[in-house]
Formats: C-alpha cells, structure tokens, sequence
C-alpha cells in the first residue's frame, strides 16, 4: 500500500526565497526544517514558513511533480503559491500536531 506524500514550497517571507521538497511525513519535515535539525538550503536562507504544499498518492507523483516545478520559472512558482495562499501565511500553523 502506498503512503500518501507532500510537495512543500517553504520561504523566508513573501517574495523571498524559495525552497521545494519532497516529504512522507508533512509535519516531521516541516519541524525539521523549522528547528534547523538539518544542515543545508533551507538552514542557511532562514526558510521556515510553510507557504504551499500539495498531497500525492504516491511518492513517485509527488517526485514527479517536486522535479516539475523545479523547472518552473520563479514567476509561476509565486503565482502558484499566490492562487492558494494570497498572504503568504505560515500554512503549518493550520497543521494539526
């Protein structure tokens, strides 16, 4: 049986920058990210704010879609984000712990 999966975009404030990933376990990686667990991208640009994420049936879609729009011009990316979340709101705060 397949686990559902998440594609996450995560900023540092509106219009900043960008960081998207791949993740079984939505609120684990977002903890992760927020307490600076791991060393890298998101640890060094301050990117804690959960700003879209998208629910796969498979972690292959999910992949699939992670490397689509990593392709993406910044432009689409913002509008992207923009269509759900017009403020740029920290969605994990809306995430049940």
């Amino acid at each position: 049986m397949d686990k559902i999966s998440f594609v996450y975009i995560l900023s540092n404030k509106r219009n900043g920058t960008l960081y998207i990933g791949v993740t079984s376990n939505l609120l684990k990686r977002i903890y992760e990210h927020q307490q600076n667990v791991v060393d890298g991208f998101s640890q060094k640009y301050n990117l804690h704010l959960l700003v879209y994420y998208e629910v796969h049936p498979t972690i292959e879609s999910a992949i699939a879609r992670e490397k689509q729009l990593k392709e993406w011009r910044r432009w689409w990316k913002i509008q992207l984000i923009e269509q759900q979340n017009p403020l740029w709101k920290d969605l994990s705060e809306q995430l049940s712990r």
